[in-house]
């Protein structure tokens, strides 16, 4: 059985619940994965309200479209960002409140942990999310990083995120990380290292997105290989290098859909993403979960995209074989 299909609503946050749901259906899709901010899924209201989360689970019920995971990327980076006004533009306002550091650190991890309650009342086992990183700004070691320091930022990750995924745990919901630069794992190096500070603690594993690994000239089906069985959600997106002899990796400060980057998110199907391998190497591990299309591209209109990235993903997906393909020459014999 084919996988589901679904698009997360994290860039259509600008639209109300109904009208978002009501197009993912009319793009053709299977289910939606729904962001935790807008007014896709609000967390407070789950866990404060008896009918919340079955309203909006008859809701999408009704025009047949699966949910298999939430999620929390913004609550998450403030968890271990060295907060600062860039901050107070993703929070809610009950989580910035004065904007002292540590006390937004302390509400967003509060948050998270309230996501996971929400996401169990839910019914699904999923919250995907980011992190943010106390030490993303060390990323080029100069003036030269002592060891001291990247270590303090892993053991910062264990100090926080351990009280956090005890009510994962509880809740029975996993969180996945996505790895993403400015998260405390952005490759398979510090992916691991991550695991290793939380003692791989089963709630913790990684939604795959393979644009922000393909960028960084690391090939996306060696994590998949290194973490198969911490895959717990996967994100369909695309990017393409641009590099051109004038432009960066690092992107000159530059915005996205600015034509000088070095690097750009693509359509699904129009980057640098061997999607055909990925689908490969998903088979090989066994993930059963949904295909979750991330839609970014600042060089197209939206809806065209969404569109065609559905059918470019259900076209895509295949189950594997379940049998050696030369095996009929033994049974003929």
């Amino acid at each position: 059985m084919p996988r589901p299909v679904t698009l997360f609503t994290g860039q259509w946050a600008d639209l109300p619940f109904s009208e978002m749901a009501q197009m993912t259906k009319d793009f053709g899709y299977d289910g939606i994965e729904l962001a935790c901010w807008g007014d896709h899924f609000d967390v407070q209201k789950a866990n404060a309200e008896d009918n919340y989360c079955q309203q909006k689970r008859e809701a999408l019920d009704q025009l047949g479209l699966q949910c298999h995971a939430i999620s929390a990327h913004l609550a998450g980076q403030a968890v271990l960002d060295n907060i600062d006004e860039r901050h107070q533009a993703i929070l809610p306002d009950y989580v910035w409140g004065d904007g002292d550091p540590a006390g937004v650190n302390a509400r967003a991890a509060e948050e998270l942990m309230a996501t996971a309650r929400a996401a169990q009342k839910f019914n699904v086992d999923v919250v995907n999310g980011f992190t943010g990183s106390s030490i993303w700004h060390l990323l080029y070691s100069f003036p030269p990083v002592p060891e001291s320091m990247l270590t303090a930022g892993f053991d910062l990750l264990a100090e926080r995120f351990n009280p956090i995924l005890d009510v994962f745990g509880e809740c029975g919901v996993k969180f996945a990380l996505e790895v993403h630069p400015t998260e405390i794992a952005f490759d398979i190096h510090t992916a691991r290292r991550a695991l290793e500070a939380l003692d791989n603690r089963p709630e913790f594993g990684f939604n795959f997105d393979p644009s922000h690994l393909i960028w960084q000239g690391i090939d996306p089906v060696q994590f998949i290989r290194e973490f198969p069985d911490r895959i717990y959600h996967v994100h369909i997106k695309d990017a393409s290098v641009t590099l051109d002899g004038r432009s960066g990796i690092n992107c000159s400060h530059l915005n996205f859909g600015d034509p000088r980057r070095g690097w750009d998110f693509r359509s699904p199907g129009r980057g640098d993403v061997n999607f055909e391998e990925i689908i490969r190497a998903l088979n090989v591990i066994d993930y059963q979960g949904p295909l979750s299309i991330e839609w970014e591209d600042s060089g197209m209109e939206r809806t065209f995209g969404a569109r065609e990235a559905c059918e470019f993903t259900k076209k895509l997906d295949f189950a594997p074989s379940g049998r050696a393909f030369d095996s009929a020459f033994d049974e003929g014999a």
